[in-house]
C-alpha cells in the first residue's frame, strides 16, 4: 500500500504563489521556517496555548496562511492532509480520537482540514470567507470528494455548551459513515430544540460545515491536552447546495 499523497493531487502548487488573492488579503502556502512557525505562534495565541502550538501532524500536513497584503503576521492560518482514498483516513488527525472504520469504505479522495483559526480581535468576515474559498480550490484542484476534520469549542466543560450539543444531535453522520467512539473521555449529543441560541454557541468554523450540509458525530471528545471538546465533522462534496458552491468557486477563480 502507498502513502497518502499529501497536497494537492492534480499538480504542485508553487509555493512562493497565493492560492488567493482578494482586494486586501492573500492566501497562501507556508514556506518552511518561518512560516510554519509564525503559523504556529497563532495557533497557541488562539488557542490559549501560553506559546507555540506544535503537534505531531505537523510535518505531515501542507499549511497555508491568510495574510494581508500590506505584510505584517498572519491573520489566520489553517493545515490539511490530502489522502487519496478512506483507506488512508487512520493516518489523520481525527483518527486519533474517533474510530473512523465506516470511513475506510470512501472511495474518493479526502481532504483533512485543521488547527483553522483567525487571529484573536480580527473580525472580518473576509478572512472567513477567502480561507473557505482557498480550501474550494484545493478541492477542485484535486477532486476531494469528502471534507473532514475536529470542530472544536473551547474548554472541556459542557453544561455551556448543552444547546449547541442539542442542535448538532439532529445533524449526525449518515448510518453509512456512523462515526464510532475511540477516546477515553466523549460526551453524547442529545437531540433537543433547533434553537437559536444553540447556533449563537457554535464556533464559525462549525457554522460553515453546516452551512454546507456538514454532519457531525453522535458526541464530543473532551480533549484536555488542547482544553476544549470537538466534533468530527464531514462534508461531502457532492451533496454541497449548488448556491453555496457556486459562492465559493466564484471567490476561488
Amino acid at each position: 500500500m502507498s502513502s497518502p499523497r499529501i497536497g494537492c493531487r492534480k499538480g504542485d502548487i508553487v509555493e512562493a504563489e497565493p492560492l488567493l488573492r482578494r482586494g486586501r488579503y492573500l492566501v497562501r502556502h507556508a514556506r518552511p521556517g518561518a512560516d510554519i512557525a509564525a503559523a504556529q505562534a497563532l495557533r497557541g495565541r488562539a488557542f490559549g496555548r501560553g506559546g507555540a502550538d506544535v503537534d505531531p501532524m505537523d510535518p505531515l500536513c501542507r499549511h497555508v496562511l491568510v495574510e494581508s497584503v500590506a505584510g505584517g503576521a498572519p491573520l489566520a492560518c489553517f493545515r490539511y492532509l490530502w489522502l487519496d482514498s478512506g483507506s488512508f483516513i487512520g493516518t489523520s488527525y481525527s483518527a486519533q480520537y474517533y474510530d473512523l472504520t465506516r470511513l475506510t469504505e470512501f472511495a474518493q479522495p479526502m481532504l483533512e482540514l485543521g488547527r483553522f483559526c483567525i487571529r484573536p480581535g480580527k473580525t472580518d468576515p473576509d478572512i472567513l470567507r477567502l480561507g473557505w474559498a482557498a480550501i474550494a480550490g484545493l478541492v477542485d484542484r484535486g477532486g476531494a470528494g469528502m471534507l473532514f476534520g475536529c470542530a472544536s469549542f473551547q474548554g472541556t466543560n459542557p453544561v455551556p455548551y448543552a444547546p449547541a450539543f442539542a442542535h448538532l444531535a439532529h445533524r449526525g453522520a449518515p448510518a453509512r459513515w456512523r462515526i464510532g467512539r475511540k477516546a477515553p473521555e466523549t460526551v453524547a449529543l442529545v437531540p433537543g430544540g433547533e434553537t437559536r441560541a444553540g447556533l449563537k454557541l457554535m464556533p464559525p468554523l462549525l457554522r460553515t460545515y453546516l452551512s454546507m450540509g456538514g454532519w457531525v458525530s453522535d458526541h464530543a471528545v473532551c480533549d484536555h491536552a488542547m482544553g476544549t471538546l470537538h466534533v468530527f465533522t464531514g462534508v461531502e462534496v457532492a451533496l454541497i447546495p449548488p448556491a453555496r458552491a457556486r459562492a465559493l468557486r466564484a471567490l476561488s477563480s
